[in-house]
């Protein structure tokens, strides 16, 4: 059992231990705690009772079910000097005080909270120890062996990282004749064991029944186990309990994993489903009957959104055939008749916003007067002539009811301003829209007739096939049934042909004036060119204007421009040409531009090396770069070449 002793508790007259004398504690519900048996030295053959293990996190909090005491039922004064240090008013096993003049106060120690009923041993749950309270382990007495503990001083044994779902541990340090009945002996009292791996080697894994079991495990780490009372090496060892890696933990833990991703799978497509919005009824199929049902909606303005949706859904499907045709154009041609109406009621809505406006309008104006006239009391209030005549306290109530009128007031009239505003931006796009659509260039009438054609061709040109497919259709017919003579089948080729006549001419016609306006596009486009190439030819000639104008200006200063365009710039320039040529006089092999730059430097110390190359690169006829060396001795050197260049200029 594992028993936590706090520091700062008076010593008890007697020994615990070695008192056999059973003491039980009682309660109105009954007994709460019941002690065990301690062993008395060697080897004892009475029976004791495990107590619980750590708890299943790493802190240093234990569940202690019972606290490991026996007190002698003749000893009042050990009994009263236990109840005192834990702060409680000393009672017999009758419930009488033991002490009358008791002062719970003084029984109260450093560091120690105070009594509650959940305490331990009046209690079923214990308090959580306090983090800087200092946790100390007990020797642990089991039936065939004992367990004695670490080191307080020494640091707390090293662990590696816990596997997923870890329920196996690791032992080392077993004693040499340690038996598989030890070791469960041991660690069953840190839950269910489910099994034990041994090893020849003084350690084993040990796997139990749930994850918190194995930090109950983890707390003997560190024990050093003795097997009865024996003091040979064989008998004796340090315990080592650290994490293990199973595959069966790791199987589990992935198992419960997977259930977890598929409960939260499910019930993310319950809510998916409870937020969908509900699918829309099904549309039934085309009949006669359907189709006069639907007729008659369509003429009822409340049912008229259903049936245009059933209408809508017909022709996709492609019901619409010869036999059906007038029954779908007298449909849409109902559903045309509500356009009027519509825009009747788009009109109405409109002019009652206008109305509300108009109101709210008329309505904040007359707001805003009043408080103009509020303001004005406030002001004339203000004045001296009755402001002398008022206290302290009712001027400081003037001037704040005043603030207070005028911000409301200045919001109430930024409000009406930014309506007025907008009345006026929505004249002025009116406006605007008016002004673009009185510009509109002739092309793009000319592109929109153009369109418009274009479309009107290819309809009549759809509607030409599909009157020739019909007159084939009726010739097949007519040859089928062998009904020549039939009155009726030649007046509605005649019909037919005439209809086709007509379209062929309108569609002439129509290909003519399609013709013509693109014909005047041209034109428009053609017109377009040359003006653009007029423009191009007066820029140019503004351009020639320009250079004309520079060229005569350069004209008359030509020995300004030469002095521009010289190499040398400045007298100092000058300066530094005829030092650097003299220096290099006297090296007739070259030298570096760093040298060159370190022997100006002494003349001059704001003399930048990146100009000075610059100045003698410009000088190419004076100085002259040039490469020496091999391999990595290779440098740039410059050489003086004024002689040479003499004669070639």
């Amino acid at each position: 059992m594992f028993l936590v002793q706090y520091t700062g508790l008076n010593q008890l007259p007697f020994d615990p231990a070695n008192n056999n004398e059973p003491l039980q504690f009682g309660s109105a519900s009954g007994p709460l705690v019941t002690e065990g048996l301690i062993e008395n030295g060697g080897e004892s053959s009475k029976k004791r009772k495990r107590t619980n293990a750590p708890s299943a996190d790493n802190s240093r909090t234990l569940n202690v079910d019972s606290t490991a005491m026996t007190l002698p039922m003749s000893d009042p004064t050990a009994w009263a000097t236990a109840m005192n240090n834990l702060g409680m008013a000393p009672l017999g096993i009758a419930g009488q005080p033991i002490l009358p003049d008791f002062d719970p106060a003084l029984g109260m120690m450093t560091g120690i909270p105070p009594i509650t009923p959940m305490m331990p041993g009046l209690g079923i749950v214990p308090p959580p120890i306090p983090p800087d309270m200092p946790v100390v382990k007990e020797i642990i007495h089991c039936k065939s062996c004992t367990l004695f503990p670490p080191n307080p001083n020494l640091p707390p044994p090293a662990t590696r990282e816990r596997p997923p779902g870890c329920k196996t541990v690791f032992v080392g340090g077993l004693p040499e004749n340690g038996t598989e009945q030890i070791i469960v002996e041991v660690f069953e009292q840190c839950g269910e064991i489910i099994a034990i791996r041994k090893s020849k080697k003084n350690f084993c894994h040990i796997r139990f029944a749930e994850e918190y079991m194995v930090d109950k495990a983890l707390y003997l780490s560190g024990y050093r186990i003795r097997l009865g009372s024996s003091t040979d090496k064989k008998d004796t060892g340090r315990l080592h309990v650290d994490f293990a890696q199973a595959r069966d933990d790791l199987y589990e833990w992935e198992c419960k994993q997977r259930m977890l991703a598929r409960e939260e799978r499910h019930r993310r497509r319950m809510e998916e489903e409870r937020l969908r919005p509900p699918s829309p009824p099904p549309v039934v199929h085309y009949s006669d009957h359907e189709c006069s049902i639907v007729a008659e909606k369509l003429k009822d303005d409340s049912k008229f959104s259903e049936a245009v949706q059933t209408l809508l859904t017909w022709i996709e499907r492609g019901e619409v055939n010869r036999r059906s045709a007038n029954n779908f154009y007298s449909m849409i041609q109902s559903a045309n008749s509500h356009v009027r109406r519509l825009v009747n009621e788009k009109a109405a809505h409109e002019k009652d916003m206008e109305e509300a406006k108009e109101k709210f309008k008329q309505a904040l104006s007359g707001i805003l007067i009043q408080f103009e006239q509020i303001v004005a009391v406030y002001h004339s209030a203000s004045k001296q002539k009755a402001w002398d005549h008022f206290t302290k306290a009712q001027r400081k109530n003037i001037s704040v009811w005043c603030k207070q009128a005028e911000e409301i007031r200045n919001i109430h009239n930024d409000e009406l301003m930014g309506i007025r505003r907008e009345e006026e931006m929505e004249m002025s796009d009116d406006e605007i829209e008016e002004t673009t659509e009185t510009k509109e260039t002739e092309e793009s009438a000319l592109v929109s007739q153009a369109e418009a054609l274009k479309e009107e061709n290819d309809s009549l040109r759809w509607q030409l096939d599909a009157y020739r497919n019909e007159v084939e259709l009726l010739k097949q017919e007519q040859g089928k049934a062998h009904r020549e003579d039939d009155p009726n089948k030649e007046q509605q080729l005649k019909l037919l042909q005439q209809a086709l006549q007509g379209m062929q001419q309108h569609l002439l016609k129509v290909q003519e004036e399609y013709k013509r306006k693109e014909a005047e596009l041209e034109k428009v486009k053609d017109d377009k060119l040359q003006v653009e190439k007029m423009l191009e030819n007066l820029k140019e000639k503004e351009s020639c204007a320009s250079r004309l104008c520079t060229s005569s200006q350069d004209s008359d200063y030509p020995l300004e421009k030469t002095l521009n365009s010289s190499p040398i710039k400045s007298e100092r320039e000058a300066l530094l040409v005829g030092i650097i040529s003299t220096f290099l006089h006297v090296h007739p092999f070259g030298a570096s531009i760093e040298y060159i730059c370190s022997y100006l430097h002494r003349l001059d110390n704001k003399i930048c090396t990146s100009d000075v190359e610059c100045l003698m690169g410009r000088l190419q006829h004076t100085f002259r770069q040039e490469m020496t060396g091999v391999g990595a001795s290779l440098e740039k050197r410059w050489k003086f070449c004024g002689f040479e260049g003499l004669k070639l200029t």
